[in-house]
């Protein structure tokens, strides 16, 4: 049987196609929404984040014979915790991953290494700061920007309560908040920039099928300028970008 860690819609994608090649497999998931949708696919789903001794307890106990990991790019803990669990046990680790996108050098569009880095260099900016890169990190942002009387920080995030009473105890105006689930398509992406009159856009490299390109290119054609937090560097190992590769290496594993 596979344990499959999923936080992504191509993950959905390759976790159907692990199945209907005949692999067993448990899927694994953070959110009931993200639950919800494997499940009418079929598939196996458990819910909730595990530390790496639940993982590696929870995969000696069922009898699983390999980690594919195709969480989102920035799940870092969630990729840690797969490998120090697979490694304890000598499983075989697999991380599908999508391609990283390239931009080409636009004047508009700066590339940073992190949360903090992205935060400081929007208060640098000042304007109408749209973020879109979740809540968990909401607090770095509002504690740099919440309160420049030369800024207005948007935040666009998914219409979830725990992400609207994060807004308010972090002091995100209501007016100031963006509460939609995309993907997204470019006459929203430029109807939302406008309506913010939004200055700076704050986003993640997470690849195409999150839809970062049409964010950022929507952003760039319109004059904005762009703050890109890169991915973290991670040492995978075996790094598939497409399903081809990795039901390749289940097979070559499972023979």
């Amino acid at each position: 049987m596979i344990f499959m860690l999923c936080g992504t819609s191509d993950a959905r994608e390759l976790a159907v196609r692990l199945s209907e090649s005949g692999r067993e497999l448990l899927c694994s998931v953070v959110t009931d929404s993200a639950a919800k949708s494997l499940q009418e696919a079929g598939l196996r789903v458990r819910t909730g984040r595990l530390a790496s001794g639940e993982m590696a307890a929870l995969l000696q106990e069922g009898g699983f014979r390999a980690v594919v990991d195709a969480s989102h790019p920035f799940a870092e803990e969630a990729h840690r915790n797969a490998m120090q669990a697979a490694r304890e046990l000598g499983l075989p680790y697999i991380r599908f991953e999508r391609a990283s996108l390239v931009y080409g050098d636009h004047p508009n569009l700066t590339v940073v290494a992190g949360y903090e880095e992205a935060a400081l260099a929007a208060k640098r900016r000042k304007g109408s700061v749209m973020l879109t890169t979740g809540s968990k990190t909401l607090h770095i942002f509002a504690r740099h920007l919440i309160g420049d009387p030369e800024i207005r920080l948007v935040a666009r995030m998914l219409p979830r309560r725990d992400n609207m009473e994060k807004c308010e105890e972090l002091g995100v105006e209501q007016k100031n908040i963006v509460a939609m689930q995309g993907p997204f398509t470019r006459e929203v992406n430029e109807a939302l920039y406008r309506q913010y009159r939004t200055t700076v856009m704050v986003s993640k490299e997470s690849g195409t099928t999150g839809a970062v390109d049409e964010k950022v290119e929507t952003a760039l054609q319109m004059g904005i300028d762009v703050i890109l937090i890169s991915r973290p560097e991670i040492e995978f190992g075996t790094v598939f970008t497409e399903y081809e590769g990795v039901l390749a290496e289940v097979m070559r594993i499972f023979a």
